[in-house]
C-alpha cells in the first residue's frame, strides 16, 4: 500500500483541539492494524520552541533524538504511543533559514528565491521526509494556525501540491471548524464553518471530512447542510462535541465513524477500529475510587499548559491508582517563609516542584521541598525540582546555609548545582542535555521499586548539574543517590532517607508517560501520596 497522507486544518477560531483530534485520529487508525506518525508544522518564525517563553508558548517538549518542539507532540504520543522525532515539528523559522542557507552557498544558482517554488518546497522535502524515515502506512501532518493567516499560507499551498506529488487518492483533508451555539436563541450557526470552508476552497483546498467542535450536539439537517454547503459527503461530517476529558475524543470521533470516513476517502481496507483498553482506562478515569491533591509548586502557574505534560502524567499515575488527582497550582512565590509554606501546603497529599529556568520563585520551592521533608509529605522533584532537593539538603542537613546553584548565585560557596567543566564557553543552547539519556539505577531504592530495572533511559532538558564535588559529603549525611549516568558519572536521581517518598529526577519522565502506562515515578509518586492521605 503506498503511504497516504492526511492532513488537518483549523478554521474559525484557533485553540479548537487540533492536536487532540490529530492524536485522536492517529489511535483510532493505528488500532485498525496501521503504522500511524503524526507531525506538526507551525507557522511562527522561531527556529523551534525552546527559548520562547513558557507563557506565550506552554511546555517544550522534548523527543528521544533531543528536538524541542511544540507540545502537541507530546498528544501524539501519549494516544499513539509512538516515539517521535526531529523531523516530527517544523516551523516557518526553520523553513526559511533552510533557504536562506541554500541561497547563500549558491544552492540556487544565482535564481530568485521565492515563496512559490523555493519555499513551498522545502516544506514539502520536510513533510515527505517522516515518509523515508519511518515506512508509515499513514502519516498525519497538523497545520498550525487558523486558515486565513497570512504565515500560514506557504503550509496551505504545500499541502495543495502534495497531492500532484504523491497522488490525489493517497490524500486526506479534514477541517477543524468551530459551529457555535447561540444559547439565548437556541440555534447552531452554520456560517463560520461554511465561509472558513470556502476560505480553504479559494486557496484551492477541497476539504474531505469536516470535523465540528460544538458544545451541543449537531442534528441530522445541519449536517445536511453543511454537507451540501461545502461540498462533503454527509456521513463525513463528524461532530466533535465537547467532552468530559481529552481521553473521550478518540471514543466520541469512533462512535461517529471516523475511522470508516477517513478509510472511504482513502480507499483502504482496515479490520474495525478496536479500543477496548483505551476505552477501559477511560472509565476508570472517570470513576475512580477516591480523590488524591498534589500541589504543584512552580513559576508558571499561571499558564497550565506551561506544565502540560507534567499534569497529563500525574493524571496517569491516577488512573494507575484508580484515584482521580485534584491538582491545587502553588505560586512558588506565594512561599515565602516556614509559616506561610505550612499554611499553604497543609491541604496536600503529595508536592511536585516540575522544571523550570531563572531565579525566580526559587526560594519558594526551597521552602517546598523542606515542608515535604520535614513533614514526610511525599515530594516529587523534576529536573529543577530534583535540584532543589540537593539545594534544601544542602542548606538545612549539611547546615551550609549559602548552598546554590551557580545559575541563581553565581558567588556561592558552595554551588552544589554548577555547570560541568565541558559545558563553559559554549553558546547557551549547547549547553543544554537535550534527548534521552542512560541511566543506572541503585538496588535497594525507591526508584528500583519503581522501574524494576538496573537501566533507564528517560529524556533531559536542562543545563546545570548535580555538582559531584560534593557528592561524598551528601553521602555521609544520608542522602541517597539513587541513578548516575553511566557515560559521564552525572548524578541522576536523589532520594531523600527516612522518607516516605521523597524522589527527584534530573530528567523529565513526564514525556514517556502514556494515558494507560503511566511513567514509573508518576505511578509510585501518586501511590505514595494517596497512602499519605489515608494515613492523615
Amino acid at each position: 500500500m503506498a503511504t497516504k497522507y492526511i492532513f488537518i486544518t483549523g478554521g474559525v477560531v484557533s485553540g479548537l483541539g487540533k492536536g487532540i483530534a490529530a492524536a485522536s485520529v492517529g489511535l483510532i487508525l493505528k488500532s485498525r492494524g496501521l503504522k500511524v506518525v503524526n507531525q506538526k508544522f507551525d507557522p511562527y518564525l522561531n527556529i523551534d520552541p525552546g527559548t520562547m517563553n513558557p507563557f506565550q508558548h506552554g511546555e517544550v517538549f522534548v523527543t528521544d533524538d533531543g528536538a524541542e518542539t511544540d507540545l502537541d507532540l507530546g498528544h501524539y504520543e501519549r494516544f499513539t504511543d509512538a516515539t517521535l522525532s526531529q523531523s516530527s515539528n517544523t516551523t516557518s523559522g526553520r523553513v526559511y533559514m533552510t533557504v536562506l542557507q541554500r541561497e547563500r552557498e549558491g544552492g540556487y544558482n544565482g535564481g530568485t528565491v521565492q515563496v512559490i517554488p523555493n519555499v513551498t518546497e522545502e516544506i514539502l522535502r520536510r513533510m515527505l521526509l517522516s515518509t523515508e524515515e519511518t515506512k508509515a502506512d499513514i502519516i498525519i501532518t497538523e497545520i498550525g494556525g487558523t486558515v486565513g493567516d497570512i504565515e500560514s499560507l506557504p503550509f496551505i499551498e504545500a499541502i495543495r501540491q502534495i497531492k500532484y506529488r504523491v497522488g490525489e487518492e493517497n490524500c486526506c483533508y479534514v477541517h477543524l471548524t468551530l459551529v457555535p451555539y447561540m444559547e439565548k436563541a437556541h440555534e447552531i450557526k452554520t456560517k463560520p464553518t461554511q465561509h472558513s470552508v470556502k476560505e480553504l476552497q479559494e486557496l484551492g483546498i477541497q476539504p474531505n471530512i469536516l470535523m465540528l467542535r460544538c458544545d451541543v450536539p449537531i442534528d441530522r439537517t445541519t449536517r445536511e447542510k453543511l454537507a451540501l454547503f461545502c461540498n462533503v459527503d454527509t456521513d463525513c461530517v463528524i461532530q466533535n462535541t465537547t467532552a468530559r476529558s481529552i481521553y473521550e475524543v478518540p471514543l466520541q470521533l469512533e462512535s461517529e465513524h471516523m475511522g470508516d470516513a477517513v478509510c472511504k476517502v482513502l480507499g483502504i481496507s482496515t479490520p474495525p477500529t478496536e479500543l477496548s483498553e483505551w476505552s477501559k482506562m477511560v472509565d476508570v478515569f472517570h470513576n475512580p475510587k477516591d480523590t488524591v491533591k498534589i500541589a504543584l509548586v512552580g513559576k508558571y502557574v499561571d499558564l497550565h499548559d506551561a506544565y502540560l505534560s507534567v499534569v497529563e502524567s500525574l493524571m496517569h499515575g491516577g488512573i494507575a491508582n484508580e484515584v482521580t488527582v485534584e491538582i491545587d497550582w502553588v505560586d512558588a512565590e506565594e512561599l515565602k517563609d516556614d509559616k506561610t509554606t505550612y499554611v499553604r501546603l497543609k491541604g496536600a497529599d503529595g508536592v511536585i516542584v516540575p522544571g523550570g529556568f531563572g531565579v525566580r520563585g526559587v526560594e519558594g520551592m526551597i521552602n517546598a521541598a523542606k515542608y515535604a521533608r520535614v513533614n514526610d509529605v511525599p515530594y516529587f522533584g523534576i529536573c529543577l525540582g530534583m535540584q532543589i532537593v540537593v539545594i534544601e539538603y544542602a542548606r538545612n542537613v549539611l547546615g551550609w546555609a549559602d548552598a546554590h546553584s551557580t545559575e541563581m548565585d553565581k558567588d556561592t560557596t558552595h554551588p552544589v548545582i554548577d555547570l560541568m567543566p565541558d559545558q563553559t564557553g559554549k553558546i547557551l543552547g549547547g549547553t543544554l542535555r537535550l534527548g534521552k539519556f542512560e541511566c543506572t539505577v541503585a538496588p535497594g531504592t525507591k526508584t528500583m521499586e519503581a522501574y524494576k530495572s538496573e537501566t533507564i533511559w528517560e529524556r533531559h532538558r536542562h543545563r546545570y548539574e548535580f555538582n559531584n564535588k560534593y557528592r561524598n559529603d551528601f553521602e555521609k549525611m544520608g542522602l541517597v543517590i539513587a541513578g548516575v549516568n553511566p557515560e559521564r558519572n552525572l548524578v541522576e536521581i536523589v532520594e531523600v532517607p527516612n522518607h516516605p517518598w521523597m524522589v527527584g529526577g534530573q530528567f523529565h519522565p513526564e514525556f514517556k508517560s502514556r494515558p494507560n502506562k503511566a511513567g514509573p515515578l508518576f505511578r509510585e509518586f501518586i501511590k505514595a501520596s494517596y497512602q499519605n492521605k489515608q494515613k492523615k
